[in-house]
């Protein structure tokens, strides 16, 4: 059982407990297979107060040897909706959902809170129309988890 949580403020002052984080590899994460700087000191930073998990379908085949020894599960995926059922098995609206990619779609539709990343990879335009939040790095997508003020002024009402 996961004693981890945040709780964020969001839409019209209210608080929404999150358990879990929920993060696409290839293209969100990565660039070319290879994890973008900066990621890792802020995964082990949010691991703390969620439990994480990156699901791919490794394209470059290097997530599992990029992503060894962080404080993550790793699953490989062979489709977005593998990706949703992951994520409706975690609880679904207490589940913080990261992609770039329309397979990401599906996941996102059983999410609590959505970020679609635009990466140096570019995100899918289907991605965008779902998310509750579109940012230009992972970088940015993960210091709204670390610095929930920063959430909460982009989805007040």
């Amino acid at each position: 059982m996961n004693s981890r949580y945040i709780d964020l403020e969001i839409q019209g002052g209210i608080i929404r407990r999150f358990t879990d984080l929920v993060l696409d590899y290839t293209g969100t994460l990565s660039l070319d297979g290879v994890l973008l700087p900066g990621v890792a000191e802020r995964l082990i930073g949010i691991s703390a107060g969620l439990r994480i998990t990156i699901m791919t379908a490794d394209t470059f085949g290097k997530a599992a040897d990029q992503t060894k020894g962080l404080p993550v599960d790793f699953k490989i995926i062979r489709t977005g909706i593998e990706k949703a059922d992951a994520v409706s098995m975690m609880g679904g609206e207490n589940v913080i959902a990261v992609g770039n990619g329309r397979n990401d779609v599906p996941m996102m539709d059983r999410g609590g809170l959505k970020i679609a990343v635009m990466g140096p990879e570019g995100v899918s335009a289907e991605l965008v129309q779902v998310a509750d939040v579109v940012v230009r790095d992972i970088r940015d997508a993960l210091d709204l988890i670390i610095h929930p003020l920063r959430l909460k002024a982009t989805l007040r009402d």
